[in-house]
């Protein structure tokens, strides 16, 4: 999944960032409001993990114009205050869930994947097709119940297969969910990727190349 950390303490933001794509996620990071507005018009991210306090453009006015103009993301909102009252305004202007500052990074990842859930087609915490079972909760797969030890990205390219139940995934989508920003348009990372793949997930094959449009998996 594609994720925005928007945080202007710059040691914190690039902190949940690392440990988010030590989840398998794909982590983009702005470092105040109008950053954070500039890249949710170009890419579409499941979940916008947005501190309150942000300069440039105040975090509150950031939720509201994301949910005026239906930006498809959930909204996750950071503050350093816990209080009740400020919470219930965080959720008035529009965001899913609300989360105050110190917390638990795990409590963290929790939120932001129950929250990537609900952005979109719902899904089931644990994906299964031709035998192939993905938890991303435990970051566990398997096949056929042989247990597979797979790389984050090769276990975030299965993973958006699965969510497509069988539908074309094309690379370009692949690369937007998958890996950040900083990726090579033009690289053969995904081809590569896809080849490490398909040989730890063994015979027969699973994975279906459709010429000029992507992956699949095999019904």
């Amino acid at each position: 999944m594609r994720v925005l950390i928007v945080e202007d303490e710059r040691v914190l933001a690039d902190t949940i960032a690392e440990g988010l794509r030590e989840e398998a996620m794909a982590v983009d990071v702005a470092y105040d409001g109008d950053e954070a507005l500039e890249r949710t018009w170009h890419t579409e991210y499941a979940v916008v993990v947005l501190d309150r306090d942000l300069p440039t453009v105040h975090g509150d006015e950031v939720c509201r114009q994301l949910v005026g103009r239906r930006h498809p993301g959930r909204i996750l909102m950071l503050t350093a205050s816990g209080d009740v009252d400020d919470r219930v305004d965080g959720l008035a202007l529009g965001a899913d869930d609300y989360l105050p500052k110190p917390f638990v990074f795990g409590e963290l990842v929790a939120r932001v994947r129950a929250l990537a859930r609900r952005s979109g087609t719902p899904v089931p915490p644990v994906l299964e097709r031709r035998g192939v079972r993905l938890d991303p909760h435990r970051r566990r797969v398997a096949r056929d119940g042989r247990e597979l030890r797979l790389t984050r990205k090769e276990f975030a390219v299965l993973e958006e297969l699965l969510r497509a139940e069988g539908g074309v995934v094309s690379a370009e989508r692949l690369l937007e969910r998958v890996w950040d920003e900083n990726i090579d348009p033009f690289s053969n990372i995904v081809r590569v990727t896809m080849a490490t793949l398909r040989r730890k997930l063994g015979e027969p094959p699973v994975i279906e190349t459709v010429t000029g449009a992507g992956y699949r998996l095999e019904a």
